[in-house]
């Protein structure tokens, strides 16, 4: 049942770094002025605007700003006065021949049309986490990103921290003895999902929308997403907990909690998916839900068993101090034959449980390359210095596959049985009909 000579074989071939060609430099093969290259953000008003912080003062240029709220997005666009600004991300890649890169930072469900445009496009292409709206789509990406030769990352954070890399080296160093299961969790909820009366409350879409604001473009807003009329409770408001625009706790937070766990796993799939959904109906995620994912024997790694706890927590672990909490908002707790290590949503602060046994254990040699700044400095880096970053969508497709995976059991509240080659469940027909959402014409990737 040993699985420590498999996962440090997995995690030596993981550190090592792949060259890409130094034509990718720049869109004219080499790098702009001074070695800075003119970065386009798309999506600017949430997380978007953190992400473009984070290049400007690395000092790289953000050469044009696009998004579908001019009002929204004025304290942003405010900061970058030189940069002109566009609703539609089409003409930004039209007009501006000259970018090098593009940060995409729009709500779920036009992550994969933007990022495929601008693949397309000869553009780098940095996405916020979770990458994709459904697992077609991550296949896409994923494909068009290894047909162009471009460099991709998806933000997601911990992957750049040390949390990550210390966990692996851990596990592997037997710091815990035989990895038996995972459970992960995000104890955070969506309700109430809008402010839109008791149809909302309930979950359900509102009775009937409300003016579409001036300094709004709600088709660009909807994008692929079915017609609906405009309501606040969905932008600006909690569109994650939508079907149609978001992929909820396991889609928001699972790609950061289950970051460490897939790649501990050597980017396992699972077999069969189990769910259990509190508050469960068309429109919304649902309030809480309890998922087990099952992971097929590798090599000499045996099967696993990880569960994802959404809107709830999993039992506390007996070893756990009684004046210590679990991690805030939510974690990961890797059980293992000899002990168990805990830690928080990012893969921050990783801890060895009970506490003598951390005091015990010899840490190993830190024999992983460990990204340098965060994950938007290893995209820059990554472009200027040829290789790949180091969550690029070969990796991070695979880990939102993974979340979608989650989602697809959410809907039918059940069993799912997975084929990973055909890309289809098995068991449950009904369930295929979420591989590959249906989309607007006009909105083909």
């Amino acid at each position: 049942m040993s699985t420590r000579t498999t996962r440090r074989q997995f995690m030596a071939a993981a550190a090592t770094i792949s060259v890409l060609p130094r034509r990718l430099f720049a869109q004219n093969g080499k790098p702009g002025a001074n070695g800075r290259l003119n970065v386009a953000g798309i999506g600017i008003g949430g997380m978007g605007g953190g992400n473009l912080s984070q290049i400007a003062n690395r000092g790289h240029t953000i050469a044009a700003l696009c998004d579908v709220d001019s009002a929204y997005t004025q304290p942003v666009r405010a900061k970058y006065p030189a940069a002109p600004f566009y609703a539609d991300f089409r003409e930004l890649l039209d007009k501006e021949r000259e970018i090098d890169a593009v940060m995409i930072a729009t709500p779920d469900h036009t992550h994969a049309v933007i990022a495929a445009a601008a693949i397309k496009a000869g553009k780098h292409v940095f996405v916020q986490k979770p990458l994709c709206h459904d697992i077609a789509e991550c296949r896409e990406l994923a494909r068009l990103a290894v047909e162009k030769n471009v460099v991709t990352q998806m933000g997601i954070q911990g992957h750049a921290g040390p949390g990550f890399y210390l966990i692996q080296e851990w596990i592997t160093a037997d710091g815990i003895g035989d990895l038996l299961s995972i459970d992960a969790w995000c104890d955070l909820s969506y309700y109430p999902w809008g402010r839109a009366g008791w149809s909302t409350l309930l979950g359900r879409k509102p009775e009937r929308g409300e003016p579409v604001p001036a300094t709004l473009d709600w088709d660009l807003f909807l994008g692929p997403a079915p017609e609906r009329d405009y309501h606040p409770t969905y932008h600006p408001g909690r569109w994650r907990a939508w079907w149609d625009f978001g992929n909820g706790m396991m889609g928001d937070r699972g790609a950061h909690t289950l970051d460490s766990v897939f790649a501990l796993l050597g980017e396992r799939m699972p077999e069969q998916v189990d769910a259990t959904s509190c508050g469960l109906n068309p429109d919304t995620h649902p309030l809480s839900a309890i998922i087990t994912f099952r992971f097929p024997a590798l090599n000499s790694q045996p099967p696993i068993k990880l569960t994802w706890y959404e809107g709830t927590r999993p039992p506390r672990p007996p070893e756990l101090p009684d004046d210590q909490q679990l991690p805030a908002e939510g974690g990961v707790i890797f059980n293992g034959s000899k002990g168990r290590l805990l830690c928080g949503v990012y893969g921050e602060s990783p801890r060895i449980i009970p506490e003598p046994a951390m005091q015990a254990f010899e840490r190993p040699p830190k024999t992983l390359a460990r990204p340098q700044g965060g994950i938007e400095a290893d995209w820059l880096n990554a472009i200027l210095g040829g290789r790949k970053a180091c969550a690029d969508f070969a990796y991070s497709a695979r880990l939102t596959e993974l979340t979608m995976l989650g989602n697809l059991a959410k809907r039918i509240d059940g069993n799912i049985v997975w084929d990973d080659a055909a890309m289809r469940v098995t068991n449950r027909d009904e369930a295929n009909q979420y591989v590959r959402l249906p989309r607007r014409p006009g909105w083909e990737l």
